[in-house]
């Protein structure tokens, strides 16, 4: 990966109300050259607008065909607290280069809206700038064809092009996980360009798309497997609970007749031993302990039957969320693999 420098500069601007003109702020360096902020305190070509531009201050001094892509961002900072009041989106990566060494923002903040924030206290604004630079030597060092056969020679045109191209490296240098649809088929669209329209030799910037759009298909489908055996677990935990209530009932029903089955046949032996004016009794009694005793059968058969099924639900339970996990796992290893030329 190229080597990233992460740089912040702060500088004040007194009596700004009365400045008309472009200002300039002290130089400051970062990824191995100077810049500076340009400040248009009532717009560059806009009305009503405060303009923040980042220039290379040192083109002329950096060796011919110099290039470095940089994100940034604008902040405006409270006088007394130094607690940020505005700060403007971070910019895509943009190439500064001998031809175009500086880029901005004409709009970043409204003067009605610079008012109300209070970042005019005492009428002086602070401005910072965030900064990250990245020299895209490597880029053209690993890959010195990448251009060769570009076609469009307008310096504009060809330097939107290279922007495009490294916004695009940026987009597939993420986790794949992390990279959206919708970013996916901007980064197809956006390589086709590149190669069909503008001429740049991407090859393995091809092989990298591949490689992505594999690696989320794969972890689309494992996910929705892993989304598949949730749902059918939730759904066996819910009819195993259910399963074992009834086998609680049914076993407390075996017990109850078994206990009433046992009192009666105490009574009937009882019976037994009186005289004969009890016959009848008996005869009922007899049949009674009969009828039970064909009923306890059932339930206890009911009750083998459900704790059967406890068990094979249990087990089955068991095997889906050790095979959830199991997928869980290669896909977590899948995942910490890391393609080509921008992972290493």
């Amino acid at each position: 990966m190229e080597e990233q420098k992460h740089t912040s500069f702060t500088f004040e601007i007194n009596n700004f109300s009365d400045k008309e003109g472009f200002i300039t702020s002290p130089k400051f360096s970062s990824g191995g050259c100077e810049w500076y902020v340009g400040v248009y305190p009532k717009g560059y070509n806009v009305d009503d607008h405060l303009s923040l531009y980042l220039h290379v201050a040192n083109p002329g001094t950096l060796r011919l065909g110099w290039k470095r892509r940089a994100n940034y961002s604008f902040l405006l900072l409270n006088q007394s607290s130094g607690k940020e009041l505005y700060r403007t989106p971070e910019s895509p990566c943009q190439l500064f280069c001998a031809q175009f060494s500086s880029w901005g923002r004409p709009k970043a903040v409204s003067l009605k809206k610079l008012q109300e924030k209070g970042c005019l206290e005492k009428n002086k604004l602070i401005v910072k700038v965030e900064i990250k630079v990245v020299s895209v030597d490597r880029l053209f060092r690993d890959h010195p064809n990448i251009a060769v056969n570009v076609r469009p020679k307008n310096q504009l045109v060809k330097t939107t092009y290279m922007n495009l191209l490294l916004a695009l490296i940026d987009t597939l240098n993420k986790p794949p996980h992390s990279i959206t649809d919708t970013e996916l088929s901007n980064a197809q669209s956006e390589l086709m360009e590149l190669t069909d329209a503008a001429g740049f030799k991407l090859d393995w910037l091809k092989t990298k798309l591949h490689e992505i759009s594999l690696e989320r298909k794969k972890a689309n489908a494992d996910g929705s497997r892993a989304r598949e055996l949730e749902e059918q677990i939730q759904n066996l935990k819910a009819e195993l609970k259910e399963e074992k209530l009834e086998s609680h009932t049914c076993s407390a029903k075996v017990l109850s007749l078994e206990q009433t089955v046992s009192e009666l046949k105490d009574e009937l032996n009882k019976e037994k031993g009186k005289s004969d004016s009890y016959a009848d009794k008996l005869v009922s009694l007899e049949q009674t302990v009969s009828d039970l005793k064909y009923e306890l059968n059932k339930e206890k058969g009911k009750s083998d039957t459900y704790a059967a099924k406890v068990v094979s639900l249990e087990q089955t339970l068991s095997d889906l969320s050790s095979n959830q996990n199991k997928k869980r796992k290669v896909t977590r290893q899948e995942f910490s693999r890391a393609f080509g030329y921008f992972s290493s």
